[in-house]
């Protein structure tokens, strides 16, 4: 087994006033050579959008983006016709393909919207773009592994689709509960997000925001120190 941990004050930050941005991988002003990727995961964004603000149209080319709301709703509006907000509770996928441009705003006018924004590679390069968004029943996480996103040709339950062979999973732990993932494929690895709680993970404690890339390995357990929940994004390592 490999392991490699990012505490959450290790990440890269901007501060725009209207968007405050940690950054786990290097993304815009954040260049940190030793922190590109974890296998095919390429970023992996954690955003706060002030009240009646966003981000304009902006173009995307052959990678595979997915939203998770994790406080507020952010309107979302694309050159594929689609117009929607995304609540808490909803995912929202989308492969950019061959190109599309999009923006996202923050329509309320007294609270902030806090989401994370994944970027993974694609295992083909040029398909034709995709938009899709799901809301999730809580209840099928509660001390469970919950298929989020998996891949297109794969597809788990009500899972979203994505054009790489990777699985995005969310689990809430009790205090003392455990879940154990075993990859879907020898060469794939895990990187797990800890977005509240404290959690241990192959002997490594885990806070709020804190994440740890595991791999070659044939499971992994994560332990809930305290009511947690956290995101697993298992991708190709190569």
């Amino acid at each position: 087994m490999k392991t490699i941990v990012h505490k959450a004050d290790t990440r890269g930050f901007v501060n725009h006033g209207w968007l405050k941005s940690h950054h786990t991988f290097s993304f815009s002003s954040y260049q940190n050579p030793e922190r590109m990727n974890f296998g095919k995961l390429r970023v992996l964004n954690d955003d706060v959008v002030q009240p009646k603000m966003g981000f304009g149209t902006h173009p995307h080319q052959n990678m595979e983006i997915i939203s998770i709301p994790l406080k507020g709703a952010l309107s979302h509006k694309d050159s594929m016709g689609n117009k929607r907000a995304i609540e808490v509770g909803e995912v929202q996928v989308m492969s950019a393909g061959t190109g599309l441009t999009h923006s996202e705003f923050n329509d309320s006018k007294t609270d902030e919207v806090n989401f994370l924004q994944l970027w993974i590679i694609p295992e083909e390069m040029g398909v034709e773009p995709n938009y899709e968004q799901r809301k999730f029943d809580v209840s099928q996480r509660k001390n469970k592994l919950q298929t989020v996103v998996s891949p297109k040709d794969k597809l788990e339950g009500e899972a979203l689709p994505i054009s790489q062979q990777a699985y995005i999973y969310r689990t809430e732990l009790d205090e003392g509960k455990s879940v154990t993932l075993k990859p879907k494929d020898g060469t794939n690895g895990f990187y797990v997000f800890v977005t509240d709680g404290n959690v241990n993970v192959s002997g490594n404690i885990l806070e709020k925001r804190d994440a740890i890339g595991v791999w070659e390995t044939e499971d992994l357990e994560i332990l809930a120190k305290n009511n947690s929940e956290i995101v697993i994004i298992e991708v190709p390592m190569n």
